[in-house]
């Protein structure tokens, strides 16, 4: 499994627009095979941070959706760059339940 997981640095007044402009990306990104999160949602604490959560079966999946977005034209309203992103990929080795 591997996780990708960061934070973008968006204009405050553009945070809802870049949201909405990646929605159908993340409709279309979940639907892809082994896929089993894939979220960028408002900071609460914070209105100019986006937060990026990805869970992926494997790298190769990973991999296979990273080429297909390359290779999908861009969404409207995607147009809201980010100014700063910072985002890594984590292996995981194993997961367990929280509480059990």
């Amino acid at each position: 499994m591997v996780i990708v997981a960061g934070t973008l640095e968006i204009d405050p007044n553009q945070r809802e627009a870049f949201l909405a402009g990646r929605m159908e990306g993340m409709r279309t990104s979940r639907a892809e095979p082994g896929c089993l999160e894939y979220t960028f949602s408002a900071d609460p604490t914070d209105p100019g941070r986006v937060m990026l959560f990805e869970r992926w079966a494997c790298q190769k999946d990973l991999d296979t959706q990273l080429a297909a977005a390359r290779a999908r034209p861009a969404a409207a309203g995607t147009a809201v760059a980010p100014k700063a992103a910072s985002i890594f990929i984590y292996d995981v080795s194993a997961e367990r339940p929280l509480r059990g």
